[in-house]
């Protein structure tokens, strides 16, 4: 099984409050100089953007459309975000962005981790569960109505430590006949050593435990079933006070490597990192050195990993035979 690599390039970001700006605004010509040298030699890699329902205005990076060039293609998020639930006008907005961005898109997330209840993301949101299957189904009418049968169609979610948590059930009631033809991959966002720490020595076994009951344990609680792919859409390890450069680097090693390994036997079919670049090198929070690069576009040595690591899981997998 090929995976394919990506990387959301955009300098704005959300925590846990709100949104975070960067302290240097995006540069397109160096983010497309910093795509290119991480797709490398890759026919295909992904580019990580997202849009906003509730706030059509925002979205990030600004015109992604210009890096969906040379074999790089749209990893596009549309998040639902009214405040108020309301449906009214979703699925038109749905369509039309499939319609309009059609060409340059590889996959569409619909909603943004409508698992996960903090006030920038949409499992906040009221009514998100049928946001997300009205969602799915529209993205792919319209893509299947216009010939774009590539496009994969999906939505993504944090894994959950809460027994009591019943997104997949309550999920799995409202999704229909509709919902599970049309739906073609579920994505995972995890951070792992991140949010919890892992404990020396443990990352590769953490890595391999989440998304394998990612896949087997939450999933099918809303019917899903293993013939649908998974996606890692977003993974990363920042940088910063008691969190070195050298260490991101190793953990991008271990994660991506231990994500490949885990592809052929679960289905995983992509990997991107979350992020190019440093909302703020300097700033006092973990959300603001996620990069690869530093914010003055410098890189850290991660950024070397990992390209490193696209060029040689690209060429060996693609090349013939899938990693056990």
């Amino acid at each position: 099984m090929t995976l394919t690599f990506g990387v959301y390039p955009g300098g704005s970001l959300g925590d846990e409050t709100g949104l975070i700006e960067p302290v240097r605004p995006d540069d397109p010509a160096r983010i497309s100089a910093a795509l290119r040298e991480l797709q490398g030699d890759a026919t295909e890699f992904l580019v990580r953007a997202y849009r906003s329902y509730a706030s059509d205005g925002h979205r990030t990076p600004e015109r992604p459309e210009q890096y969906a060039t040379d074999g790089r293609k749209l990893d596009l998020v549309l998040q639902f975000g009214v405040r108020g639930g309301e449906l009214d006008g979703w699925t038109d907005y749905v369509r039309q962005v499939v319609r309009t961005e059609g060409p340059r898109l590889a996959v569409v997330q619909i909603c943004e981790e409508p698992n996960l209840d903090l006030p920038v993301l949409d499992g906040s949101i009221p009514n998100v569960r049928r946001a997300l299957v009205e969602g799915v189904v529209a993205a792919k009418e319209e893509a299947l109505a216009l010939g774009y049968r590539q496009l994969a169609v999906g939505f993504n979610a944090v894994p959950s430590f809460d027994p009591a948590d019943t997104f997949w059930s309550d999920l799995g009631e409202l999704a229909d006949e509709r919902f599970h033809r049309s739906l073609d991959y579920v994505g995972l966002d995890f951070f792992p050593d991140v949010f919890r720490p892992v404990p020396d020595g443990q990352l590769a076994d953490a890595v391999r435990a989440v998304v394998t009951g990612f896949r087997r344990d939450a999933l099918p609680r809303a019917g899903i079933g293993p013939a649908v792919p998974l996606r890692i859409c977003e993974n990363g390890w920042p940088t910063g006070p008691g969190r070195s450069e050298e260490r991101q680097a190793e953990v991008v090693e271990q994660v991506v490597r231990t994500v490949a390994e885990l592809a052929e036997r679960l289905g995983v079919r992509s990997y991107s990192f979350f992020a190019l670049r440093d909302a703020d090198s300097a700033g006092p929070g973990l959300f603001h050195h996620f990069g690869l690069l530093r914010d003055d576009w410098t890189p850290k040595p991660a950024f070397d990993v990992y390209r490193k690591l696209i060029g040689e899981l690209t060429v060996r997998q693609s090349g013939g035979g899938a990693l056990a």
